[in-house]
C-alpha cells in the first residue's frame, strides 16, 4: 500500500510516521517552499487522549526523548485584572502534557519522504481505484490513499467535499512567545489564566522543558535533530472583533490595548521576538455531509478545524492520525479493504470532529463576547 500525505502539519506527519512504521510508504506534500518556511513553534497542550495517538504513531525508541520534551500542564485557570488581581475562576485546573510544535514537528519530520514547494491542483481517481494527485511544480503521484492534511484551506477539500468551506468568527488574536527569563518570575500565576481588561483577553502560557530539546535528542536519540530553543512563555490576545489594526504590527497591536496594565505584562510583549509574533483570525471549519466513499480522505484542520480557545485541535487531529493508522492496518492484515477501512475512520472522525468544533465555539463567547457563532 503506498499513502500520499497532503500537508506536513502535526497530524499529516503524525499518520506518515505511524504507517511508517506499519510498514506502509507513505509520502508527505507540503506547499511551502522550505519545511522550516513559516515558523510554527508555539506551546499546545495535549490531553491523554492526544498524547496517547501521538506515542502511538512515533516509534517506541523515540519515546523516551518525547518524555524529557514536554512537561506537565497545571494551571489554576485564573481570571485577572491588568494589575494581576484575582477577579475569578475559569473553571477546574487544565491538566495535560504541554509539548512545543517547533519542537514536535522536527521529532516527526525524522526519517520522512517529504517534497516541499507541492502545491496540489487537483486530483484524478484511477480506473484501478488509485489517486492520482497532481501538483503545480512538481510530477503527478499515485498513490492508493490520499489524504487531505493540508490545514483550514484545505486543497484536496476544496475538490472532495467543496461544500464545506470555513466560518469566519470574527475574531482577531495575536501570538507571540517571549524568552522565560528570572525577570518573569512574578508573573508565574498567571500562566494558564486569562487577563481581562479593556474589551480584551491575554492569555499566558509557560514553556519549560524537562531537558533542553537538542540536548535530549544528542543523549537519548541521536538520528533525531531538534532544535536549540530555551524556556519562553507564550502569550495570545483575543482581541473583539472587527478592530481597527491598521499600519500596526503584532506587537504594537497588543501594547496598544494596555495602557496601564502591570509593567511585568507590557514588558512580556515588548521583548518578544517580533519575526516570532503575528496576527490571525479564528476561522472554524465544520464536518457537514460525507462525500462519496473513495480513496481520498479528510484529516485535521482540513475537516474540523476549531477555535484556538477550545484547546482541542491539535489534540483531534492527532486523533484522526491514529485511528486512520489503526484503520490501514487492518487493511495490511487483511481483516478489511480499504474503501471499508477509510469509511470506518471517516465514520468515527465526523462525530468526534463534530463535537471538537461544538465544544471549541462554546468557549469563545468567555474570551471574545461579540463573535459571530452563527
Amino acid at each position: 500500500m503506498r499513502v500520499s500525505v497532503v500537508g506536513a502539519g502535526l497530524g499529516g506527519l503524525a499518520l506518515a510516521q505511524g504507517l511508517r512504521g506499519a510498514g506502509v510508504e507513505a509520502d508527505v506534500f507540503e506547499r511551502d517552499p522550505g519545511i522550516v518556511a513559516r515558523f510554527q513553534g508555539y506551546r499546545l497542550v495535549l490531553n491523554p487522549i492526544g498524547f496517547q495517538a501521538l506515542r502511538d504513531c512515533l516509534p517506541t525508541r523515540w519515546h523516551p526523548v518525547l518524555d524529557e520534551i514536554v512537561m506537565d500542564a497545571s494551571a489554576e485557570q485564573l481570571i485577572l485584572d491588568p494589575q494581576l488581581n484575582e477577579t475569578g475562576r475559569l473553571g477546574a485546573s487544565r491538566t495535560g502534557i504541554v509539548v512545543d510544535r517547533q519542537v514536535l514537528r522536527h521529532l516527526l519530520l525524522t526519517g520522512l519522504t517529504v517534497h516541499t514547494d507541492a502545491a496540489l491542483t487537483g486530483y484524478d481517481v484511477l480506473a484501478g481505484g488509485k489517486v492520482r494527485a497532481q501538483f503545480a511544480r512538481r510530477d503527478p503521484a499515485t498513490a492508493d490513499l490520499l489524504v487531505g492534511a493540508d490545514g483550514i484551506t484545505s486543497a484536496v477539500r476544496g475538490v472532495l467535499s467543496p461544500q464545506t468551506t470555513p466560518t469566519d468568527t470574527g475574531v482577531r488574536f495575536v501570538i507571540g512567545r517571549t524568552p522565560l527569563t528570572d525577570e518573569f518570575l512574578g508573573l508565574s500565576k498567571a500562566y494558564g489564566s486569562k487577563i481581562t481588561g479593556d474589551g480584551v483577553s491575554l492569555l499566558l502560557g509557560a514553556m519549560r522543558f524537562r531537558t533542553p530539546p537538542k540536548q535530549a535528542a544528542e543523549h537519548l536519540a541521536p538520528e533525531v535533530s531538534l532544535p536549540d530553543i530555551g524556556d519562553y512563555v507564550r502569550w495570545a490576545m483575543i482581541l473583539p472583533p472587527n478592530g481597527s489594526l491598521a499600519d500596526l504590527t503584532a506587537q504594537d497591536a497588543v501594547l496598544s490595548r494596555m495602557q496601564g496594565w502591570h509593567p511585568q505584562l507590557r514588558t512580556l510583549i515588548e521583548q518578544a521576538d517580533p519575526d516570532n509574533s503575528t496576527l490571525l483570525s479564528i476561522r472554524v471549519v465544520e464536518p457537514g455531509r460525507r462525500w462519496a466513499p473513495g480513496p481520498v480522505t479528510l484529516l485535521g484542520d482540513a475537516i474540523h478545524a476549531t477555535s484556538p480557545t477550545g484547546g482541542n485541535g491539535a489534540n483531534t487531529a492527532l486523533r484522526d492520525a491514529d485511528l486512520l493508522r489503526r484503520c490501514l492496518i487492518e487493511v495490511i492484515e487483511d481483516r478489511q479493504d480499504l474503501h471499508s477501512a477509510v469509511d470506518d475512520y471517516e465514520r468515527q472522525m465526523f462525530d468526534y470532529g463534530a463535537e471538537a468544533v461544538r465544544s471549541s465555539l462554546e468557549k469563545l463567547p468567555a474570551f471574545a463576547p461579540e463573535a459571530k457563532l452563527s
